[in-house]
């Protein structure tokens, strides 16, 4: 399994966790009055779930398991599903604190960080479509 591979898998974990981790405080805040950012991590459940974990596990499985590009590039561009995973990773962690803070403080400066996240996260899913694009094909 290539290095990359596995830091996908193994940080699709962590994000799963995560979302695991949120799902039961937003739970916990139906039966106890939690401080209020706790009510605002609704979205910030659903990226690490969805994006986190779900996206991250299948860009994972399938920079290890498509068909080979090239016999010189198997997986097609590296450097590509390097910048996709960074991406991908970087625009969560700015959601994750972007988003309970302009529910709680709207500003500016939480709305450019949701609009950079979100910018990020597209440049990561374009990167994955370009990147694995050539490896769909017929045998």
């Amino acid at each position: 399994m290539p290095p990359l591979t596995r830091l996908f898998l193994k940080v699709s974990l962590i994000w799963f966790s995560l979302s695991l981790l949120v799902g039961l405080a937003l739970a916990a805040n139906a039966v106890w009055d939690l401080p209020p950012v706790v009510g605002m991590l609704n979205p910030v459940f659903f990226h690490f779930f969805l994006v986190g974990w779900v996206t991250q596990l299948i860009f994972g499985v399938v920079f290890w398991m498509f068909p080979k590009y090239t016999v010189e590039k198997p997986r097609g561009h590296e450097s590509l599903a390097w910048a996709t995973f960074w991406l991908l990773n970087i625009g969560l962690v700015l959601r994750a604190f972007g988003e309970p803070m302009q529910a709680l403080q709207p500003s500016a400066l939480w709305g450019w960080a949701l609009a950079l996240s979100a910018l990020m996260q597209w440049a990561a899913g374009l990167l994955f479509v370009f990147n694995t694009w050539g490896r769909v094909k017929e045998r």
